[in-house]
Formats: structure tokens, sequence, C-alpha cells
């Protein structure tokens, strides 16, 4: 037998008990990355399965691929949205709260452990970032339903902050090791990392968006494949060129994320896959890096560090970097216990064992026993502490089916699925009561584990998930009608021309879009029109209502079925 038959034999019965073990994350609530380590941990040499591992350079690289391929799918899964609202306080939190962090756990390690200060400021830096493979395991699949700026503040946090716990971690061994350094390095380092970090991704995800739409590939399964190599790029490109490699695929997965994409489904199971698989290997095998015997040696020294971390240095480092950005106080103590440890300081802590630092055996065992206990005590009570804070959101529960379009160019259309609220301008309306556009039609609807044919006689009830197939420019009108009834309208573009049935309705055009016609509740299009006109009406008439024109863009026999509806130029524009 070849030794790698026994590698692969090995290889998939951690993964098979890894995967099988996932179960209990949801049945106990307890973090997948805990028995992901647990894993490794029962297979190492100290567990029932005796596997000596301590090749720290090969578990860095893994550990190092692996965490660019989650990093990647939470870019694609994070919306620009997101972006927008969170990224002024993620991005404060991801410098000058990693090194805030770092100094505040660098001087409880020296004065509570014992350490020298260089070892010591080392060690608050290695475990001062926040890791994404936990957070966005957490938070999009344990069940959390934060806030908007919350959540988003978190991911993009983790996300973002490795370059910030690289360079501190690098300089300082620079540092302990006696070779020469600088400030002005050390800020120049900082910029080139942050700067071509973002440069590249930008550059490569929206080359790689246009890549993706124009190619004409022969198997449809390579267009996902493509994704993931873009990714790759990214990382790799910015890596090679002195920037973050971290933050650049992160940047790439958010430009792709945002952007149309044939395939763009197939394209997100794929990466949903590849993360899952990815933490398993990284964690299952930093599980393995580590010897369950020695930790017991540590474990005062360790659960000391972690308390100073967890309770004294996150929480006064949140106050301090986030009081300016008027987050609720709920929101803050929140932020300060959801500083999730993970993949990243176990990574970063193979440094010291690479560079061959004094002590380095002792700070990777004091920085897994960090993670480990941040795993198990910030992972586990996330949920029940977001609900004594009152900061959870309202959770979107998630269809039974889906559906895609499938077509090998970009094509003018998508499939929207709306969930119908309580307070949904839908709810209670039969199909046909909807007064869709020409261009939406209603495809399937989801009730609980159902599916419902749809027809104009089907009623809409709240839970419901509706997919409708609709073209790209009527998207705003078609949100309006699965709105709430307390929000406001948005108001109509002038610049385009909404398709409506002629049996329209002037109240169902009040309701569900908020257009206002000077006519009769029960009038219809079709009626309004013949009446304005005083004539046999022909494609083409049209007629200014107050502030609304209507033209009349197709006849059926002598009913009239489509109308366009717009709002006429303003007096600026011209006619």
């Amino acid at each position: 037998m070849f030794t790698i038959d026994r590698l692969i034999l090995v290889a998939a019965l951690l993964l098979l008990l890894g995967i099988v073990s996932s179960k209990l994350s949801s049945r106990f609530g307890l973090p997948v990355l805990v028995l992901f380590l647990a894993v490794g941990m029962l297979a190492g040499e100290d567990g029932i399965g005796r596997i000596s591992f301590d090749d720290h350079r090969l578990a860095h690289g893994i550990g190092t691929l692996a965490l660019a391929v989650i990093l990647f799918d939470g870019g694609l899964r994070t919306p620009m949205g997101s972006v927008r609202v969170a990224w002024p306080p993620a991005l404060v939190l991801a410098t000058l709260g990693v090194a805030l962090t770092g100094a505040l756990t660098g001087a409880a390690a020296v004065q509570l452990l014992r350490l020298p200060w260089l070892d010591g400021l080392l060690l608050g830096a290695i475990v001062a970032s926040t890791d994404a493979a936990a957070a966005f395991s957490i938070l999009r699949t344990g069940g959390l339903q934060l806030r908007r700026r919350l959540a988003s503040t978190l991911e993009i946090e983790s996300g973002s902050n490795d370059p910030m716990a690289v360079l501190l971690s690098l300089f300082l061994i620079q540092l302990i090791l006696g070779e020469p350094t600088d400030l002005w390095g050390l800020g120049a380092f900082l910029v080139r990392q942050l700067g071509l970090g973002a440069l590249v991704g930008l550059a490569v995800g929206r080359g790689a968006a246009v890549l993706i739409n124009r190619i004409r590939l022969d198997a449809a399964g390579l267009y996902p494949v493509l994704a993931a190599v873009c990714g790759l790029l990214s990382y790799g490109a910015a890596a090679v060129g002195g920037g973050s490699g971290f933050l650049s695929v992160y940047v790439a997965g958010i430009v792709l994320g945002n952007t149309r994409l044939v395939f763009q489904r197939s394209t997100l199971l794929l990466h949903d896959g590849l993360a899952w698989m990815s933490q398993m290997v990284m964690f299952i095998l930093m599980g393995l890096l580590v010897t369950p015997s020695e930790l017991l040696t540590i474990a005062p020294q360790g659960l000391l560090l972690a308390a100073v971390v967890t309770l004294v240095a996150r929480p006064l480092m949140v106050l301090l970097t986030l009081v300016w950005f008027r987050f609720p106080l709920r929101e803050l103590a929140f932020l300060s216990w959801a500083g999730l440890k993970g993949a990243v300081p176990i990574i970063l802590a193979t440094y010291p064992l690479m560079f061959g630092v004094p002590d380095a055996r002792l700070l990777f065992n004091l920085v897994f026993f960090v993670v480990l206990v941040s795993a198990v005590t910030q992972g586990w009570t996330l949920r029940p502490v977001a609900d004594w804070l009152g900061v959870q959101g309202v959770a979107r529960a998630e269809p039974p089916a889906s559906l895609e379009l499938t077509s090998l160019r970009d094509i003018e259309g998508d499939i929207v699925d709306y969930l119908v609220t309580e307070d949904s301008r839908a709810a209670g309306k039969r199909l046909r009561e909807l007064a869709l556009t020409e261009g939406a039609v209603a495809a399937l609807i989801t009730r609980g584990d159902q599916i419902i044919p749809p027809r104009g006689s089907t009623t809409l009830l709240p839970g419901d998930h509706v997919f409708v197939v609709l073209r790209s420019d009527t998207r705003s009108l078609v949100d309006r009608l699965f709105g709430s009834r307390t929000s406001a309208h948005e108001p109509l573009g002038h610049e385009m021309e909404f398709p409506l049935q002629g049996s329209a309705v002037v109240k169902d055009l009040r309701d569900f879009y908020g257009i206002q016609l000077d006519a009769a509740d029960d009038a219809t299009l079709d009626e309004i029109l013949r009446r304005e006109l005083g004539r046999h009406p022909d494609v083409g008439d049209a007629i200014v209502l107050g502030s609304v024109r209507l033209r009349l863009r197709e006849l059926v026999g002598d009913r009239i079925e489509w109308v366009g509806l717009s709002l006429p130029p303003r007096k600026d524009e011209g006619t």
C-alpha cells in the first residue's frame, strides 16, 4: 500500500467525522470550529488517533490557502449596502483597534505572565485580530440575525484586520531577533499592505466579472471554478507584490458578489462548499498541530490571558475607538463580546516557530488556548447574549426551494425571492390583484415546505416566498408590491416608463405603487385612456393626467392590453 493511500483514507475519515460532528453545532449551539479543533486533537498524538504532526510550515501554507477561500466566499456574500454602512467603524477596528488590543493584551501578559516585554507584545499582537472563519460561520450559519450595521461591522472587521495583525507580528519578531527595523518602514509596510491589497482586489474583481460574463466556456461547471481561480489570483498577485493577500481576496469577493454573473447561484453553492471544506481542513489541521498535554501545563496562564483579552482589552478598545460612531451602548457591549478568535491567531502563532523565536512553543500553546477558550465561551454564548442585549434583528425565513436563470451570456433578467410579511402590501391579495408590470411574472410560491403553483386566484399569505421572474428595469416597481404598507414610496424615476396592464385599477396603483391618478378608485387604465382620448385609441397615443403620463403600448383586438406609465420630464430636463 502506498503512503498516499493511507493519507487519503485518514483524511477522508477525519473529514467525515468533522461533517458528522457539525450536527452537534445546530443541536447544542456549539461552534463548529470547536468541534473541528476537537476532531483534530482527538486524532493527534495525545488522542486516540495517535497521528504525529508538527510541520508548522505545511500547516501555515494550508491554513493560508483555506483562509483565502473562506474570505473569498465571505466577500461573495457581503452586500455592497453592508459595506457602505459599516466600513468606517470596521476600518477603525481593523487598524487602530487591533493595535490597541495588542498593546493592552501585551502589557497584561508582561505583568501577569512574567514574559519579556517583546514576547508579551508579540503575544498580544497575535491574539488581537478577530477571525473571519469564526465570524462568518457563527454570524451566517449560527442562527444569529443581528441588526444590519452591527452584523456588517463585525464581518467587515474580521475580513480586513489581518494586515495589521500580520504587520505587528512580523515587526515584533524582527525586534526579538535583533534585525534592523524602523518606524518609517513599519508605516510604509502598513500602507502597502492595505492600499495594494485593496487595489488589487478591486482590479481583479472587476476584471473577473467581465471575463466570467463574456467568455464562452463549453462546460457550465467551469464558471464557478473560474471565479475561484480569480479569487486565488487576487490573493497571489497582492501577496507577491507586497500587499495583503487576505484583504485582496476579500475585496475581490465583494466586487464579484455584487455584480450580475452568469451561473451566479452555482458559483455561490460551489464556494459555500469550498468554504466549509476549508474550515474543516484548517481547524482539524490546527487541532493536530497542538499537543493537548502541553496545553494542560499552561492552562492557568492561558485562562488568565483569555480573560484579559475578552473582558478587558477588547471592551476597552471598542469603547475608545467606536464611541464617536454613535453605536448604542447595547451594541457596543455586543461588539465587545463578539471579538471571536479562530484560525488567524493560530496561523500567526506559527510565525515564531518558523522564524526560530525563543519560547515560540510557549507562545503557540498560549495562543491556541486563548482561541479555544474564545470559541467555547464567546461562540457558544453569542446568541443568548444578543437576545439579552436586544440586538437581534428580524429573522428572514429561508425558502425551501430556489430558482435560477441559467444562461451562457448575461441577460437582462432576474429571479427575485420576495418574502410576504404581515405588513406587506401583497399580503392577503390574490395574484391577479397585484397589478404586476409587464415583464414580471410569479413563477413559484413556497409556503412552509409546500410548493404552491401560482394562479391568478392564489391568495398570498404572510410567510410565503414568491419567486418573480422579471426584467431588470422593472425591479424597482415590483419591489413596491412586496414592500411594507408603512414604508414611504421611493419617487419614480423620470427617465423610465413602467408597463402596466390596461385592466389595472386606480386603487391598486395607489395602494401598491403610490401612484396618484385623478380618477375613480375602480376606474381601469383602459377606461381612463378611452375617456381622455375621446376616440378609438391607437398604439402610441399618450395623455398626461396630473403628474403621470400614460401611453398606449399594446392593443389586443379592441382591448388595451398594456399601458406605459411614466413621469413627464421636469422643466429643467426639456421635453
